[in-house]
């Protein structure tokens, strides 16, 4: 049997009350031709079941109004079907209200994201998020990534995360979590600018595995803020110290400086090496202290404890200057073994003072 609706002009069918249009049966609705439809008011469309609504042809609503669409209830608009969703065009997907958006399931959202607003796109939930997978994401502009809330950021997966390359902003940097931050694929912290790389966390910084810590370039490296040098484990210390600047070493905790092994000690310039703090020095084991060679200032030499003198090479000791040597505390002097004595310069035991003299006898 025919639909009534079939022997109706479309101003007819624009004519029909309210009452009349919610009273239609669902098959009635489907048989709207498109010219029917679009004479469909905002009013008539607001009285639609869900029943109704997603009985429209695509054909039919691919040629709504923005305002007819928009009379769609966010209700109606999450029980659209996957052909009529794909029947909406751009224009139509952009005049969308973001509570229409927001109620949009993921499917929905993974079909139309591409064509979402950065408005849009910032309106989404984080129940949404599973919606804007890496395919989706792959398909979106630097302006629509990164308009995505720090909400929406905090929920996406590993995956979803390396998906946006390096269009981050500095909020949604900082929103990410330890887990997500160390997802993040070598290639794109590289990329990132100094002002995205200072938006990382302290936690985000200390989760990084060393191989992305590896990663980094000396630029990078260099504009790490102290704070962030601060949180480096000893593994990532220890990959990174060569290319830190003096501040940066210098700001180092001295539970850091326990990470920096001999090998890594020995590839620092003497500027890094004498930018360590005299707190980071009396940590050191005697080792580590070896590797410094003759490179230490004056105030690190007294801040070596006595293990640590006594612990010298009689090479180092000979190649120490007069001022150096002048820094070494009673207490070390005392602690000098003999071999390590026998081995100062003449040159040297001249050069000592009176204090230091008297610390030997």
């Amino acid at each position: 049997m025919s639909s009534i609706i079939t022997t109706l002009s479309p101003a007819q069918v624009g004519a029909l009350t309210t009452k009349q249009i919610a009273s239609l049966a669902p098959s009635d609705i489907n048989a709207l031709s498109t010219a029917q439809a679009q004479q469909l008011t905002t009013s008539q469309i607001g009285v639609l079941s869900t029943a109704d609504i997603v009985q429209i042809s695509t054909a039919a609503l691919a040629l709504f109004s923005n305002s007819q669409l928009d009379a769609i209830t966010t209700k109606d608009v999450a029980a659209l079907n996957a052909s009529q969703v794909s029947a909406l065009s751009t224009t139509q997907v952009a005049a969308m209200t973001t509570s229409q958006v927001a109620s949009m399931t993921t499917a929905q959202v993974a079909s139309l994201a591409a064509s979402f607003t950065t408005t849009q796109i910032a309106s989404l939930t984080t129940a949404q998020a599973p919606g804007l997978t890496t395919t989706v994401l792959g398909t979106l502009s630097t302006a629509q990534l990164q308009a995505i809330s720090t909400a929406e950021i905090a929920a996406l997966s590993t995956a979803q995360v390396g998906a946006l390359g390096t269009s981050f902003t500095t909020s949604q940097i900082a929103a990410l979590t330890t887990a997500q931050a160390s997802g993040l694929s070598t290639a794109s912290l590289a990329a990132l600018s100094t002002a995205q790389l200072q938006a990382i966390t302290t936690k985000e910084i200390a989760a990084l595995s060393t191989t992305q810590v590896g990663s980094l370039t000396t630029t990078q490296m260099t504009g790490l803020t102290t704070s962030q040098v601060a949180a480096l484990t000893t593994a990532q210390v220890g990959t990174l110290a060569a290319n830190l600047t003096t501040t940066q070493i210098g700001a180092l905790t001295t539970a850091q400086a326990t990470g920096l092994t001999t090998t890594v000690i020995a590839s620092l310039s003497t500027a890094q090496m004498q930018s360590l703090s005299t707190a980071e020095i009396a940590v050191l084991s005697t080792a580590q202290v070896g590797a410094l060679g003759t490179s230490f200032t004056t105030s690190q030499i007294a801040a070596l404890t006595t293990a640590q003198a006594s612990g010298l090479s009689t090479a180092t000791l000979a190649a120490l200057s007069t001022a150096q040597l002048q820094a070494i505390t009673t207490k070390e002097i005392a602690a000098l073994s003999t071999t390590q004595v026998a081995g100062l310069t003449t040159t040297q035991v001249t050069g000592i003072t009176t204090s230091q003299v008297a610390a030997l006898m």
